[in-house]
């Protein structure tokens, strides 16, 4: 792979953005800051954060056993998608590839950005057609998104087929594992030495419990993790969010200790999903949820939903026709969730 034939020109010939403390940055305490236009009345959040959230990149560097240098954060996942379209896709020109059923913001982003996308639908049981990945490559592609642990399915997909994508492919393999931390595979971060054309990205949003401060995590080689810093927003992760992620991670056994409690409730709920007679199949999982195909996807959202309980349905999705999704919660909301259902067996 040559990155540099990757990058979009305008973003290779750019110069970056910088900001006040791009220019000069140190411990606040012995200097008096004047360049940067801020307010100077200290109310705790009065200064801008750290552009590059070094004491939270030094964190999770810890916690992942990647130096920070490998590591670019984002105002969630999502943004960190969108800056991997922004840095290397010619609008107009480029194409990715996406595998559905699956996260459906890779088309989303691909359409803001003007960017063609190539669908090649997983096979049955939800894993790679690698050939049909393979036949599906350009001299116009430049991206492909791999979701695994997938979602909505929830299996992983089977590492030496994206070991066999991504040693066949000269562009970025991006490998979304937004679950993996209730599967029993390890992340692909080992390989990122590996394979330099390999992007994971990951989020405080599922395992770690924090949806709401919008903090997502990017992997990859330091020469793309460069590329990524020089096109970002300069403060894109605010200081309540950098804060509140610190204390995540200094609290990092609390939340491995919920993802156990998940996983063993995620196969006492399979177990009971599988006695109702209106169930057809309760897909394997290696996510915090689970696909089940039902006789009737639309009544049986709308019954669910009369007893307020929200699930989601798939039904419109390749490959799940009457499909519902449902979230593993907490053993009394999973208890709550399998007695509305069997009345509506009754």
């Amino acid at each position: 792979m040559i990155l540099d034939n990757l990058i979009r020109k305008n973003v290779k010939n750019m110069s970056a953005y910088s900001s006040a403390r791009d220019e000069f940055n140190a411990d606040k305490q012995n200097y008096l800051f004047l360049d940067a236009n801020e307010n100077p009345f200290d109310s705790d959040y009065n200064r801008y954060p750290d552009p590059y959230q070094n004491a939270l990149k030094d964190a999770i560097s810890k916690i992942k056993q990647i130096p920070k240098q490998n590591i670019v954060l984002g105002n969630g996942s999502d943004e960190v998608l969108d800056l991997i379209f922004r840095a290397f896709c010619e609008p107009k020109e480029d194409e990715i590839i996406t595998m559905p059923p699956t996260y459906g913001m890779y088309d989303v982003l691909a359409n803001l950005n003007d960017i063609k996308t190539v669908q090649v639908p997983l096979k049955e049981g939800f894993q790679i057609d690698v050939q049909g990945v393979l036949s599906a490559i350009t001299d116009k592609t430049k991206l492909i998104f791999i979701c695994s642990p997938n979602n909505p399915s929830g299996n992983l997909l089977q590492i030496n087929d994206v070991k066999n994508i991504l040693g066949h492919f000269s562009g970025l393999v991006v490998i979304d594992e937004a679950y993996i931390d209730f599967a029993t595979s390890s992340s692909f971060i080992s390989e990122l030495n590996d394979f330099p054309n390999l992007i994971i990205t990951q989020t405080f949003s599922k395992a770690l419990a924090h949806a709401g401060i919008r903090v997502g995590m990017c992997f990859a080689s330091e020469r793309i993790i460069a590329v990524l810093n020089k096109i970002k927003p300069p403060y894109n992760i605010n200081q309540l969010s950098q804060t509140k992620a610190l204390e995540v991670i200094q609290n990092f056994d609390t939340y491995i200790f919920q993802v156990q409690i998940i996983k063993s409730e995620r196969e006492l709920v399979a177990n009971e999903l599988k006695k109702v007679s209106w169930i057809q199949h309760v897909f394997p999982s290696e996510s915090n949820f689970l696909l089940c195909r039902v006789d009737n996807a639309n009544l049986r959202y709308g019954q669910l939903l009369e007893k307020k309980i929200v699930v989601r349905n798939r039904t419109n999705q390749p490959l799940c026709e009457n499909c519902l999704r449902f979230t593993v919660g907490t053993p009394e909301q999973n208890q709550t969730l399998l007695n509305t259902i069997k009345d509506l067996n009754s």
